[in-house]
């Protein structure tokens, strides 16, 4: 099978006895160092994996392929705002590049960041073309304080504990990838990595090509939008 087919194909997608604390701890180290083992092992067949897409070979791009295509494909279709065939291209176009481009791998990060960082950027390539997407201002709906730090609206509610009485999970569901399509681009990208796909800061920043600290201001700023505009829509204010 040829990269170009394989890439083009369709992207499929939860206080004991003295003598029996000594007999779990002993299991519970027979299984830590199988557990060890195992991952040490699919370490070092991804590394030589890794040596293989190197070496041209399609069969390696083909099990990494199987591997990643489909967590890659969720990051690209949520950055995109759900558009199915171009978060298709997207994964198609990685892929194709992580062939061509192998070499510039230096193992400095993990492969699958390596992975990610081609996918963000080349969503948000693809948005940046489209001139489709349209921003919000953010510090409409941002919380609003007065000099003395306290928030201009008070008493300060916590309405979000009430949502599941209120609003079924579809809608909430909805109105939240409303709102995170309205965020910048790389902040959307920020909270899909993190808050979707499990992501650590540092992680996150080696991605994104960004410190460790601008990461966490984006990410907060992000997430204190997407409150507001749930809050607003469900007639609170944004504070």
């Amino acid at each position: 099978m040829s990269v170009e087919n394989m890439c083009a194909k369709q992207i499929s997608f939860s206080e004991m006895p003295l003598v029996a604390s000594a007999i779990v701890r002993r299991v519970s180290m027979r299984i830590q160092t199988k557990a060890a083992a195992r991952s040490g092992k699919a370490m070092e067949n991804q590394t030589g994996l890794i040596e293989r897409l190197k070496a041209g070979d399609e069969g390696a791009l083909e099990t990494l392929f199987n591997t990643h295509s489909a967590k890659l494909y969720n990051v690209a279709l949520r950055i995109l705002g759900g558009d199915a065939s171009d978060a298709e291209e997207v994964v198609q176009d990685v892929f194709l590049s992580a062939f061509r481009k192998a070499a510039m791998f230096q193992g400095h990060s993990q492969f699958s960041t390596w992975l990610y960082r081609l996918t963000v950027n080349a969503a948000l390539g693809r948005i940046r073309r489209g001139k489709k997407h349209k921003e919000v201002a953010y510090e409409e709906f941002l919380p609003k304080f007065q000099k003395d730090g306290y928030h201009q609206v008070r008493p300060v509610i916590d309405w979000s504990d009430t949502l599941d009485e209120k609003y079924s999970q579809h809608e909430t569901f909805t109105l939240l990838a409303q709102a995170l399509n309205q965020l910048k681009p790389l902040d959307k990208s920020v909270v899909v990595l993190s808050d979707l796909e499990g992501l650590s800061d540092k992680e996150i920043a080696e991605t994104l090509n960004l410190t460790v600290s601008a990461v966490k201001t984006r990410l907060h700023r992000a997430r204190l939008f997407l409150r507001g505009k749930l809050a607003v829509h469900f007639g609170h204010s944004a504070a």
